[in-house]
């Protein structure tokens, strides 16, 4: 347990699983205060237990929803956007409900609690980080990824607006790209040799990102570690997008 945040607040959204929910933990631990933001209350619930944290149930699919939660939140110091979904279409395939879910969580809500935390930090005197979780989708090509790599390079040049627009006000504003990240759903989706054997041998770190590998990234990025690093996008890939 260390204090690096003590004093600090954190909003995290998609925090009920994977590297939302590690994003929480190891915030937690670093002595900030976490205002945890998922759809489940299970999670919520069990996040709570485990970390202390403030939590918020919110579909961020519903814009009105997403503006009152984060107003909720209050004013804080940091925001994760970790919240995101995919659904699987191909470019012929996709469908208008596909692409709804898909850029309604991962860029139309990330603009919209992004705004709300800008506002709420501007009218308090500044400062402050926004942190947007991208993926390598949005980089390379992957099949039935379409709506998917559209969010998440979406995500990545509003990061550069934002940090542009909000770095006078002293908040910056940086985005991470990881590889594959063994949460459960990864876990299990890359368990078949065939599927799994190829993409790996293009990692020359020789693995798949843990949800931890992805949440140290974070918090070093809004730490005091990074004060001269915004507008950027750091891939958390082992150097897949090296090769």
């Amino acid at each position: 347990m260390t204090s690096q945040f003590k004093g600090q607040s954190v909003i995290i959204t998609g925090a009920g699983k994977g590297i939302g929910r590690a994003c929480a933990i190891e915030m937690a631990k670093r002595g900030a205060k976490v205002i945890a933001m998922a759809r489940t209350q299970a999670d919520l619930d069990s996040l709570a237990q485990e970390t202390g944290c403030s939590s918020i149930t919110v579909d961020l699919m519903d814009n009105s929803a997403a503006r009152a939660a984060m107003k909720d939140a209050g004013t804080c110091n940091f925001l994760i956007n970790c919240a995101g979904t995919n659904v699987l279409e191909t470019v012929l395939g996709m469908t208008e409900e596909g692409y709804e879910a898909v850029m309604g969580i991962n860029l139309r809500a990330a603009l919209i609690c992004a705004q709300e935390f800008a506002r709420a930090r501007v009218a308090a005197g500044g400062d402050g980080a926004i942190l947007n979780v991208t993926s390598i989708a949005g980089h390379r090509g992957f099949q039935e990824h379409l709506c998917y790599a559209a969010s998440k390079a979406g995500l990545e040049g509003a990061t550069r607006v934002m940090a542009k627009e909000l770095g006078p006000h002293g908040i910056r504003v940086n985005a991470v790209a990881p590889t594959v990240t063994m949460t459960e759903l990864a876990a299990a989706a890359w368990s078949d040799p065939a599927k799994k054997d190829p993409m790996m041998v293009r990692h020359p770190i020789g693995r798949f990102a843990e949800v931890e590998d992805v949440a140290r990234s974070i918090v070093m990025l809004l730490s005091d570690d990074a004060p001269m690093v915004t507008g950027a996008t750091l891939p958390i890939d082992g150097g897949f997008l090296a090769v």
